[in-house]
């Protein structure tokens, strides 16, 4: 590498545990430090490959225009200017709705809210980030009971749980460094795993109980252990009195519920159901976490709905070792949604509709935000062509993301304009008009939110390669020139900007986030003793706030409704022929893989998908191990070897959605949940057949 190196402290890239992590001029590779969350300084196998990224030889170094049908190297200025007269034309013409924003989960707090706010002060609610596709489902439905969309308590109290709940995660591989620094000690001191997922994997070796439900079937699954709680008198009565209401409605609509009935629906055993129910039930702290297994489905936000009752019903909220934790898979998957990237919430989350919000904007930003909802990545897409004529995309990768690709790609081809900022070549920079690049984890300063609400600080160790530059420079850059208004690229400055129009990061400050003086005692400090501060942290606190819900909920109410939920089948039903596909991440690999494979120690690692399936469902398609197999469905199909094991439960197949070679989301369907509008990745009918 040519360029200079600062070694100093930054965050993982890669999940959202948010692992501190530098370089090592020792061995030219990432290295873990004593972080806020590895307080040990352990990595995993992704952030130890990461620093491979920063020095990879594919990396983009200059802008590009696309040219009879080429992608050509120009200067900044003929960019800069191509994208402002072809926006500027757009706007003019059809209204500031017809562009797109794509934000991103894998850039800085900083970098999404001036993109966020870019958006808005072109005249436009069209933004969104790829929370849609993975954690929206999540966000609605707790922000709605609760208040806040987000993990109710902290990985370090979360040890203190009696019994852990894990449904539709595997944290010993998609968050290893979590599980093995928080979970796994607490299980072996003695806490009960229970697992809640259709194939045994890493997690599930850990647990006392594996509940292999059937994709799209968890409510049935969650009544059923509801319907036992009540049954066997593990509720909380003195909660429910004090802190819920809906108690005999939602006892009703479950008093009907045969949990023998509802546990052969889900695919699960009566017995390990009505074991696991105890399990949670008995214990005097229970925690629960979720992931994309249980938030990707057309019924994603009634999945957690039904999750928050059991919560409600035992009084496992508001204290340690308690909560419904969601598990968020990007390391700014959290900070990308506090800080605005949303059609519907300005930063804060405050929605676009109220009038106070969105004038305390306009006294910081002299430009008033639009009051009417925009729309969600994947209507975004579905409207290239049509009322989006322009978009531009920040750091991620929609073409392969988004669900029924085949559509998608056909989508991207009827864009009238397409600018993308990325670091590499990837399906969807295969569409851009202009190609920007950008800078990557270790080239950049500002903050990201962590899983359990922690912002931290990133630090910049190099600059980018050749031209490229800091993607706040870039955004900013186009927002003066887009708006004529002041578009400031410090990152401090916007962090302290963000402070100001967001009452949940109030209290914060860019300086005093590495200041352990400022970290308070009411459950902000970390064990290391500095490196982050917790949201929500009000503009009169002395410290942000550990454990939500404790005397009342995140939306100032002393009550939480329990809401009855009733089983939504999943949107296209398997024939007798068919297998249900669902999909998850590997340990090795992230995301649509177009960072983590060109890892040369990832690649060694793990170099292609392979689609798990079951023995009996193997030898009935003559189907065997390391067999090249097709997996079709109604939007398309892949190839993979098969990987026949009894891991996976008879009537399901699995692949990631990490390899190009096997792009799994031409497979996948675009059937949405009608509340959180995220795709049904986890239920897909497919075909499998030996080529």
């Amino acid at each position: 590498m040519d360029r200079p190196i600062e070694p100093r402290e930054s965050i993982c890239p890669y999940c959202g545990v948010g692992c501190g992590l530098t370089y090592s001029p020792k061995s030219g590779k990432a290295t873990g430090w004593k972080g806020p969350v590895n307080t040990r300084g352990e990595i995993c196998p992704k952030g130890a490959s990461a620093w491979e990224i920063v020095d990879h030889d594919e990396r983009l170094s200059r802008p590009l225009i696309r040219e009879n049908g080429e992608l050509a190297p120009v200067s900044w200025e003929a960019a800069l200017d191509r994208i402002v007269s072809s926006f500027s034309r757009i706007v003019e013409e059809s209204g500031g709705d017809a562009l797109g924003f794509f934000a991103s989960s894998n850039c800085t707090n900083e970098e999404n809210y001036v993109f966020q706010k870019l958006a808005r002060a072109i005249g436009t609610n069209n933004v969104d980030n790829c929370a849609r596709l993975c954690h929206s489902s999540t966000v609605a439905a707790m922000q709605d009971r609760l208040g806040a969309g987000a993990m109710t308590n902290t990985l370090d109290d979360l040890g203190e749980a009696d019994t852990f709940l894990v449904t539709g995660a595997n944290p010993a591989e998609q968050h290893p460094v979590a599980f093995r620094s928080y979970l796994l000690p607490a299980i072996r001191d003695g806490t009960t795993l229970i697992h809640v997922d259709p194939r045994a994997n890493d997690t599930t070796e850990a647990a006392d109980i594996h509940l292999p439900v059937r994709p799209g079937h968890d409510i049935p699954l969650l009544n059923a252990m509801a319907a036992v709680l009540l049954e066997e008198g593990l509720v909380d009565e003195s909660f429910l009195d004090r802190r819920t209401e809906g108690v005999e409605a939602f006892e009703a609509s479950i008093a009907d519920v045969d949990v023998a009935e509802r546990a052969a629906l889900a695919g699960v055993d009566e017995d390990d159901l009505r074991a696991a129910a105890v399990a949670y039930g008995e214990a005097d702290r229970a925690a629960a976490f979720t992931g994309m297994g249980m938030s990707q489905h057309r019924c994603g936000t009634d999945n957690v709905h039904a999750l928050l009752n059991i919560a409600l019903l035992t009084g496992n909220i508001g204290r340690r070792g308690t909560g419904v934790n969601p598990l968020r898979g990007q390391n700014n998957v959290q900070g990308a949604s506090d800080v605005g990237t949303l059609p519907s919430v300005l930063p804060g989350y405050r929605d676009v509709g109220d009038r106070a919000a969105r004038a305390a904007l306009a006294e910081e930003w002299g430009i008033e935000p639009p009051a009417d909802p925009g729309l969600t990545e994947v209507e975004m897409t579905h409207a290239f062509g049509d009322e989006i004529r322009a978009a531009i995309v920040l750091g991620e990768n929609p073409a392969a993301t988004e669900p029924d690709g085949n559509s998608v790609a056909e989508r991207f081809e009827e864009l009238e304009f397409l600018v993308v900022i990325d670091l590499f070549g990837t399906e969807t920079t295969q569409y851009a008009d202009v190609l920007l690049p950008g800078s990557a984890w270790a080239e950049k300063d500002g903050t990201v939110t962590n899983t359990d609400r922690q912002v931290l600080r990133m630090r910049r160790m190099t600059d980018p390669p050749g031209r490229a530059r800091r993607d706040l420079d870039i955004v900013a850059g186009l927002g003066e020139r887009l708006t004529g208004q002041p578009f400031d690229s410090d990152p401090a400055a916007v962090f302290e900007e963000l402070t100001r129009v967001s009452p949940i990061y109030a209290g914060m400050s860019y300086d005093g986030i590495d200041d352990s003086e400022a970290q308070g005692a009411s459950g902000s400090r970390t064990q290391s003793g500095d490196g982050g501060q917790r949201w929500p942290f009000p503009a009169d606190a002395d410290s942000g706030t550990g454990v939500l819900h404790r005397e009342r909920f995140a939306n100032g109410d002393r009550t939480a409704p329990l809401v009855p939920v009733d089983h939504v089948p999943p949107a296209d039903d398997p024939d007798n022929d068919e297998l249900v596909l669902t999909t998850g991440r590997i340990i090795t690999h992230f995301n649509s893989g177009e960072l983590t494979r060109r890892s040369e120690t990832l690649t060694r690692m793990a170099s292609e998908d392979a689609l798990q399936i079951h023995p009996d469902d193997a030898a009935e398609r003559g189907i065997h191990d390391s067999d090249s197999v097709r997996v079709a469905s109604d939007q398309g199909a892949v190839t993979a070897p098969a990987d026949v094991t009894p891991a996976v439960r008879r009537g399901t197949v699995f692949l990631t959605f990490h390899f190009a070679d096997s792009p799994v989301n031409r497979v996948t369907a675009d059937a949405l949940d009608p509340t959180a509008k995220i795709p049904e990745y986890k239920h897909t009918p497919v075909t499998v057949d030996p080529q």
